[in-house]
Formats: C-alpha cells, structure tokens, sequence
C-alpha cells in the first residue's frame, strides 16, 4: 500500500506541476494579450490554443480530484475495492491505474 500511496503522490505532483505550466504556455496568460492589436488569424490561433489548453487543465483537475480519491481510500483502509460492486480491484488495474475507483464490470457498465 505504501508504494501506491508514493505513486500517487508523485502522480498528482506530475499534474499539478502541468497545470502551472500550461498556464503559463496559455496564449491568454499574456497580459498584453487584449490590447495588442493582432491579426484575425493570430487572434484565432490563440483562442484555439487557450481553449486546448482549459480542456488539458480540466481532464488534469479531474485526475487529481480521482488521485485525492484514492488518497483518502487508502487512509480509510478502503483502497482497492470498487466503489460500487465492492468487491476488489483487480491488482493489475490498480498497478494500470492507482486511482480507480470501480472494478473493471462496474466500469463497463458506468460507461454504457
């Protein structure tokens, strides 16, 4: 358990870490950004990369708050066991992906 716990701190430092850096990369971070006049197609180009860069910010938010999942299951003694069937996780999912919270069947279902 102690491995997982060390995994998924570093996990969700990773992520913290590139959410910092990709806004700091967002064309809208500039402070000169509303008033420098550019042109339509650099205008459009930066709206696209601000806009790439909130969907990466958001899907890495939503790993974190899924690592702080995982976190709190572990101090509980509650880590490994799926959330809704309960049974166990299979230990290759979790050694895949640390911070899953269903079994692979609950999984499944949850996406149809």
């Amino acid at each position: 358990m102690l491995e997982q716990r060390k995994r998924l701190e570093v996990e969700r430092r990773n992520n913290l870490d590139q959410i910092e850096s990709l806004k700091k990369n967002d064309p809208f971070a500039d402070p000169d950004h509303a008033s420098d006049n550019a042109a339509v197609d650099t205008d459009v180009r930066e709206q696209v990369g601000h806009d790439t860069i909130e969907a990466e910010i958001k899907d890495m938010k939503k790993r974190v708050e899924e690592i702080d999942n995982a976190l709190k299951k572990i101090n509980k003694n509650k880590y490994g066991y799926c959330e809704r069937c309960k049974k166990p996780v299979l230990e290759a999912r979790l050694k895949l992906i640390p911070e899953a919270s269903f079994c692979i069947d609950c999984e499944k279902r949850l996406r149809k």
